[in-house]
């Protein structure tokens, strides 16, 4: 009797895992493309921290909504300015250096955009600079993501 028990618990024991080996490698789901990636989670999740944080000098990727446009800042290095949105509800101040990289032409609010510089933590969610390839190349690179085209 131990016998038969012992060879059905084998059995048993082998259809589950045969069973589980099956059903796991046939059903794997692809998540739907409006979905964030990985790779998009977890940059959010590093703009979030440095805002939560208070931190600065922290290499950022995100996207997000341009709500203003400002004034180029003319003292020094000229910037293009804007405000974006991010899904969270947090804005940042994106400063683009176009003494190192182009204008972004026909930026508008509610445009879509992608962005990756160094997030500067401040009273009013922050800055991104640094979106433009550094010429001495001590720096990381960043860029801007506008209707399909790389600004950097």
């Amino acid at each position: 009797m131990r016998k038969i028990l012992l060879v059905a618990a084998m059995v048993f024991a082998g259809y589950v895992y045969f069973n589980n080996q099956h059903h796991n490698e046939a059903v794997q789901i692809e998540a739907p493309s409006s979905a964030p990636s990985q790779s998009e989670a977890t940059a959010a999740a590093t703009i979030d921290n440095a805002i939560a944080n208070k931190k600065s000098k922290v290499q950022v990727s995100g996207q997000g909504v341009v709500v203003k446009l400002l004034p180029d800042d003319n003292q020094g290095s000229r910037h293009q300015k804007f405000i974006v949105k991010l899904a969270t509800g947090e804005t940042l101040l994106i400063a683009h250096n176009i003494d190192l990289a182009s204008r972004i032409h026909g930026l508008n609010e509610g445009d879509p955009i992608q962005f990756h510089g160094e997030y500067e933590w401040n009273e009013r969610g922050g800055v991104v600079h640094w979106t433009h390839k550094d010429p001495h190349g001590s720096h990381p690179s960043g860029w801007l993501q506008h209707q399909g085209e790389t600004y950097q």
